[in-house]
């Protein structure tokens, strides 16, 4: 018999939704998965046998072979468990197979039958809305984050009965419902509490409004790296289109916190100088979020900037000159608007700059803006800095503020 269920994968920052087709035939005992799966959705049929025998249910020894589509993708999510497990029951006949026509499935099985929460939930929910699908089963520490898109049912899962008898109508399933979030104390560095350093304040001020790369260059000690840290506390909140942004790339680097939910906070990145290309600004064999991606919609602070490899501040020359958006190296936007609002970049370091660095910098060595010079556009109601030579700080036209 053939039957088919419908689970996710992640592709960079986005969902992909999988299709789990089933088949079982007479012939020699087998369980073959095929669609390009990776280790480990390859031992998935040892889980999913294991956990369906250990929940009661028994199948017959027959041929099973199990494709997952589109084949030309790689699959990485142990998610695909659940969605595995109910294709093949159904395709034995213990479920019926039009209770899973517009089900969406996305939990990791235990060896006995017990639902565990994966990363990536979220892109994957909206894919799943955005195709069609109208109901999602998903584990219960997932719960929060399915719940943040709106138009789906959610149901919670805490074994792999539980789905069987709701699909069969022996056992009611409520729709999960948002939870009241504990509030969470974030600990931050608060802006206020800076004594005297006017000209510094005043220019990360500027940044923070405008979103503008900020560079800073002094001698040791004199309070460059705790400015930096206290930007965050002066930005705005997160919008709820961007706290879903950032919630989502948050969901695929397993970064979210226990029970998930919405990413209320600004990130703010700070890795450090030993940093590689690849984890500053994503990629590798299965994509992943590099620095620069975690903090979008936020801050990324390199400190004592010369100590970071020629490579590394390379792949930062295209963020630096037109801005950054999770999404700007996949695919073009439509307007350079678009991704003007990305990330303020903190560069900082104690001394000169030397030939690796004219590299990073050179981008923004084009039009100077003081911040002395300053006039009151009426059309827009907004401040305009107007361009002088004379200035020790000052916001060029790469978005780069030197405090020199």
């Amino acid at each position: 018999m053939f039957a088919r269920s419908f689970g996710g994968t992640t592709m960079g920052v986005d969902g992909l939704i999988i299709a789990v087709e089933v088949d079982s035939a007479a012939g020699l005992p087998a369980f073959d998965i095929v669609g390009l799966p990776d280790t480990a959705v390859r031992e998935s049929k040892e889980r999913v046998r294991t956990a369906i025998r250990n929940s009661g249910i028994q199948l017959r020894q027959e041929k099973v072979t199990i494709n997952l589509a589109p084949a030309g993708i790689r699959k990485d999510s142990p998610g695909l468990d659940l969605p595995i497990a109910i294709g093949l029951l159904a395709a034995y006949g213990v479920v019926p197979q039009d209770s899973i026509k517009t089900s969406f499935f996305a939990a990791e099985l235990s060896l006995e039958g017990e639902c565990r929460a994966v990363h990536g939930i979220l892109p994957m929910v909206i894919a799943a809305r955005e195709k069609g699908l109208t109901s999602v089963f998903v584990a219960r520490g997932n719960a929060n984050e399915a719940l943040l898109v709106e138009g789906i049912t959610v149901y919670v899962l805490d074994r792999l009965n539980e789905v069987v008898q709701f699909l069969n109508g022996q056992e009611a399933l409520a729709p999960a419902v948002p939870s009241e979030a504990e509030e969470r104390t974030v600990l931050c560095d608060d802006f206020a509490d800076v004594q005297g350093q006017f000209q510094a304040k005043r220019a990360l001020e500027i940044a923070a409004a405008g979103g503008h790369n900020l560079l800073m260059i002094g001698v040791p000690g004199s309070g460059k790296t705790m400015l930096a840290r206290r930007l965050s506390s002066i930005l705005p909140r997160l919008s709820r289109e961007e706290a879903l942004e950032v919630t989502k790339i948050y969901s695929i680097a397993g970064l979210l916190p226990q029970g998930g939910g919405l990413v209320q906070e600004r990130p703010f990145r700070s890795p450090h100088h030993t940093t590689s290309m690849v984890a500053m600004i994503g990629g590798g064999s299965v994509p992943r979020p590099g620095e620069v991606t975690l903090a979008h919609h936020g801050v990324l602070f390199l400190d004592e900037l010369p100590e970071f490899s020629k490579a590394t501040l390379e792949v930062l020359r295209q963020p630096l000159d037109i801005g950054w958006r999770c999404k700007g190296f996949l695919a073009p936007q439509e307007s350079p608007e678009d991704i003007s609002s990305g990330l303020i970049l903190l560069l900082e370091f104690d001394f000169e700059i030397h030939d690796v660095l004219m590299t990073v910098v050179e981008v923004a060595a084009q039009d100077v803006y003081t911040l002395d010079d300053c006039q009151h556009d009426a059309t827009t109601g907004c401040k305009i800095y107007r361009a002088s030579s004379d200035s020790r700080a000052y916001i060029t036209w790469g978005d780069l503020l030197r405090l020199a």
